[in-house]
Formats: C-alpha cells, sequence, structure tokens
C-alpha cells in the first residue's frame, strides 16, 4: 500500500482524473438509516431480519412477507434525508470530477442529494416489483394498501407476489445494471469505496475491476475490509467529515 496521502493529496488525485464511487450502508447511517452488519446493525441486533432479504424465505413464507410489508410501511428512508458525505459526493459530480455513483443502497437518498448518475446495484425501495409479471409501481401506491389492512398486497394485474423492486439474496442481478457498473469501474482513475464492507459480490468484485484497469483504490470505511491491503489509500475518519473536506478541498 502507499503512503497516506491524506484529504489534499487525495483532491489532487481527484482532480487529475475521473472518479467513480461505490457507496455501502456506512454512508446513509448519518441519515438515521442503520447499517446490516455493523455493531449496531440491523442483522447483528436481529438475526432473524435476515430472512426479509433472501427471496426463498420470502416466497415461501406469508409471515415472513407480512413482516417485510410493515417494515417498508417503517422503513427510516421515508424521511431519511441526504446528509453531508451525499452532498459532497453530488457537489463533486457536479464540479465534474465524479462520473457515477455506483450504490448497494436502495434509499434514494443520492438522487435527493443532486447526484444524477446513479447505479443502483440492489434495485431501490421506491417501487414494487411483481415476481410473476414483473409490473412495477410505485411504493407509495402498495403501501397505501398495507395501511388499509391488507397485510401481503398481491399484483393488481396479475395476482402474483408483490415485493420491493429491490435485489434479495438468493435473486439474479440485472445485467445491464452489472454492465453498467464494472464499465463504470473500468473507465476512471480513482475509483472510491465509501461506506461498504466489501464483503458483498458482485460488488465487492468492483475494486479488482478498477484496479486491473489501472485506477487508484480508496477506501473510507470505519472497519477494515478485505481489500485494505490491495489500496492505495484507506481512511479510518468519519465518512461524514472525510467526503465533505475531499469535495472542497482547495486545488
Amino acid at each position: 500500500m502507499r503512503e497516506p496521502t491524506g484529504i489534499r493529496g487525495l483532491a489532487a488525485w481527484i482532480d487529475a482524473g475521473d472518479v467513480v464511487a461505490l457507496t455501502g450502508a456506512g454512508i446513509s447511517t448519518d441519515s438515521g438509516i442503520p447499517d446490516f452488519r455493523g455493531p449496531d446493525g440491523v442483522w447483528t441486533r436481529d438475526p432473524e431480519a435476515m430472512k426479509l432479504s433472501s427471496i426463498d424465505h420470502y416466497v415461501a413464507d406469508p409471515q415472513v412477507r407480512r413482516r417485510a410489508w410493515q417494515e417498508r410501511l417503517h422503513n427510516p428512508a421515508w424521511t431519511a434525508v441526504p446528509n453531508p458525505a451525499h452532498q459532497a459526493l453530488a457537489d463533486l459530480e457536479r464540479d465534474g470530477k465524479l462520473t457515477a455513483v455506483i450504490t448497494q443502497n436502495i434509499d434514494g437518498l443520492h438522487q435527493r442529494a443532486g447526484s444524477t448518475n446513479v447505479i443502483e446495484l440492489h434495485g431501490t425501495l421506491s417501487e414494487t416489483e411483481c415476481l410473476g409479471c414483473g409490473e412495477r409501481r410505485p411504493m407509495p401506491d402498495t403501501l397505501a394498501r398495507v395501511t388499509a389492512g391488507d397485510p401481503d398486497p398481491a399484483c393488481l394485474t396479475c395476482g402474483g407476489l408483490l415485493k420491493s423492486a429491490t435485489i434479495s439474496f438468493g435473486q439474479a442481478m440485472h445485467l445491464p445494471t452489472l454492465e453498467a457498473a464494472a464499465s463504470a469501474a473500468m473507465g476512471c482513475d480513482v475509483f472510491l469505496a465509501v461506506g461498504t464492507s466489501l464483503t458483498v459480490h458482485p460488488a465487492a468484485g468492483l475494486v479488482d475491476v478498477a484496479r486491473k484497469a489501472g485506477a487508484l483504490v480508496v477506501i473510507v470505511n470505519a472497519a477494515e475490509t478485505p481489500y485494505d491491503d490491495a489500496a492505495d489509500l484507506v481512511i479510518r475518519d468519519p465518512i461524514g467529515e472525510v467526503l465533505p473536506r475531499l469535495a472542497h478541498a482547495p486545488a
């Protein structure tokens, strides 16, 4: 690993080339959205909650689906607002330094902060998708049915099972989305991994894609990741402090 260059040195790298960011749950914790695997993560506190993100459990167990709809109804993403880290990435894009945000998050906070080229690897909470016919509808429309008393709403078109338009464990990822993410990683000069454990594939593998294409790899994460030793720079400082300093560092 190269010697740490600090924020000013990293800012110089960014000024010299195109940046692509890969973001995980850690970027949204300051917005009040808990992560999954951290010390106070959703799955750490309640391992049974992992079933809500398993397509096999979701399809087979009506109780899992009913709980999942209640979780969607009260998801903190509905009231969360973008934090300074989200805003900083949007600022970098507006300044012409960042070409894409590849996110593992489903909360839509990057878009609400002003980022326009957002590749959502794991889908979005803002829509529902029918597992039968594939029809998509706005999530608020379906949540209104839950509020009205339907604990497990079915597709209004074909009667199939509905879920959020997100990728659950056991579901195939959308090939065009993966291709767009890989293309972005291959085309950047600096690959900035922020708030991600880099343990979930294929997202974590984008680090290898970027490195093989010649990009500098920078990891900003509170905990160690499997890719720390391969990174050009690892920063452990809080994301909400690092990214704003980076976005507004003097040239």
